[in-house]
């Protein structure tokens, strides 16, 4: 299993998102950052959850707008199940215009689709 913190040698990252366009840019960006590996990706919030309890990552890149159950949702249930992956909600919203129940779903963090680097990636793990 990946994790986020401390000195582990790999960094296991589920993408989800019902876009295969934007999961395999997500999958090129995750790429680029050493010691990171997408190990799933997902389109629906149902096949996340699935495959998280599955394959547990260390990080879920999560999109809010899913067919089935949304983003946020689906971070509710993985999380419940997972309370130490570290998930990252997406998408193409501006902060200021997430629904309101983002805040309170337990991602750690919100990364415009627009903003995904990795950069971004990296500050998920600086400690």
């Amino acid at each position: 299993m990946g994790t986020v913190t401390g000195r582990s040698a790999v960094v296991d990252v589920l993408i989800v998102d019902d876009q295969p366009p934007f999961r395999s840019v997500a999958r090129a960006v995750v790429g680029l950052v050493g010691g990171w590996t997408v190990t799933a990706e997902a389109e629906t919030g149902e096949e996340a959850v699935r495959l998280a309890a599955d394959t547990r990552p260390g990080v879920v890149l999560m999109d809010i707008t899913l067919p089935g159950i949304s983003g946020i949702e689906a971070t509710r249930r993985l999380l419940a199940a997972a309370p130490s992956t570290t998930v990252v909600l997406m998408s193409t919203y501006a902060a200021a215009d997430l629904p309101a129940d983002a805040a309170d779903c337990g991602a750690v963090a919100y990364l415009h689709k627009e903003d995904l680097t990795p950069a971004a990636l990296r500050a998920l793990t600086a400690t």
